[in-house]
């Protein structure tokens, strides 16, 4: 780095939103932090327990998003068939763009080309399926260049950790882990209906197919359609009063209604979460006869969740709202006994939606585009 600092990705490091905040969320972190237990999503201040020398470093959101585009581009280069996963990693079909050529000399080629144009290394994975290429781009770094094939899977994925199998959160580890699940070779041995009295049977099937090597979504080309909308807000201290969370719950409402509006959807789904200060989360969703996009429905169902849910009087730490089920806003039927408060809410949400025209982060739009799951944190 300039100015005599040191390299700090040779050092247990950390890119943050803002270092000065304990509760700030980990963004980036450097080989030897994670070789400490540190992992992107903790907290600063779960981080500093594990690491108290940790150097933290805020991040440059401009200069990361110049980065993204060249990496993409270059990316692009090689193979149409692209699907951005995450600001800076990416799927590529390179089936018929380079047939006939050796995969690895391929990946070789992208992964110098990116380091002496953009100045940065990558790892590249190369597998039959997505999942297998994300798993193999895990393996170790940096700079270089791995495969995951079938036949590799016994011996490169199974010996692994059940936390390093994509989508394996650090609830379900333990949940795993209690059941004698260590590794994802013990995981693909299980049967799904073992499973799905573990973690649901929809996610048992997931992780069986996964912890298998099995993988058949292909490569989206395009935008996919927003199958859920969410945004979420943590605190910079814990607030346990009805009166905090009730006005948290509003401002929360009053985004996620604001983007259903904007991409012209309504939900028929509505679902809250809380985190509490130990970090368990409670959470919990309901269906609405009708489909909606008008924030006062939204928060009043929100409402009556989170007092469902909430330990009253506990510190809470975050909380969030989500909608789902989503239609487009010209299929939706009106009801002949709709409440005549309605008018009034609707007048409300236009006059909000007018004055937000003009404030729009165009940075949260990016990501939000980036990100694909529409997930935001406030």
């Amino acid at each position: 780095m300039k100015d005599g600092m040191s390299d700090i990705r040779l050092v247990p490091s950390v890119v943050s939103g803002d270092p000065s905040d304990r509760r700030s969320i980990i963004t980036a972190a450097s080989i030897p932090a994670k070789r400490l237990g540190i992992r992107t999503a903790d907290p600063v201040s779960m981080a500093l327990r594990k690491c108290p020398g940790l150097v933290i470093v805020k991040g440059d959101w401009e200069w990361y998003r110049i980065c993204s585009r060249g990496f993409i581009e270059i990316c692009r280069s090689y193979s149409p068939v692209l699907q951005q996963f995450s600001i800076d990693e990416c799927f590529i079909d390179m089936t018929m763009r380079n047939w006939g050529e050796d995969p690895t000399a391929v990946a070789a080629r992208l992964k110098d080309e990116i380091k002496e144009k953009l100045g940065f290394t990558v790892n590249v994975g190369i597998g039959p399926n997505k999942l297998l290429a994300k798993m193999a781009s895990d393996f170790e770094k940096p700079d270089k260049v791995h495969t995951l094939w079938e036949s590799e899977i016994a011996e490169k994925m199974w010996p692994l950790s059940v936390r390093d199998l994509l989508w394996v959160g650090k609830k379900t580890e333990e949940r795993l882990r209690a059941y004698g699940i260590h590794t994802i070779g013990d995981l693909s041995k299980i049967s799904v209906g073992s499973l799905t009295r573990l973690v649901g049977k929809k996610f048992a099937l997931q992780l069986h197919e996964f912890s298998n090597g099995r993988d058949d979504s292909s490569v989206e080309t395009e935008a996919q359609e927003a199958k859920s909308i969410s945004a979420e807000r943590t605190f910079p201290n814990d607030i346990g009063t009805e009166k905090d969370i009730d006005r948290a719950l509003f401002n929360i409402a009053c985004v996620v209604a604001h983007r259903l509006r904007r991409k012209k959807l309504s939900t028929s789904c509505i679902s809250v979460f809380i985190k509490y200060k130990d970090f368990s989360v409670m959470q919990k969703q309901r269906q609405i006869s009708q489909p909606t996009d008008i924030t006062a429905v939204i928060l009043n169902e929100a409402r009556k969740l989170v007092w469902e849910i909430w330990d009253a009087g506990s510190p809470v730490r975050q909380i969030g709202i989500g909608v789902s089920k989503l239609i487009h806003e010209d299929i939706v039927q009106m009801s002949l006994f709709e409440d005549p408060r309605m008018d009034f809410y609707r007048e409300w949400d236009r006059k909000y939606d007018e004055d937000m025209a003009g404030k729009e982060d165009p940075r949260l739009m990016a990501y939000e585009t980036i990100k694909g799951s529409n997930e935001e944190d406030l």
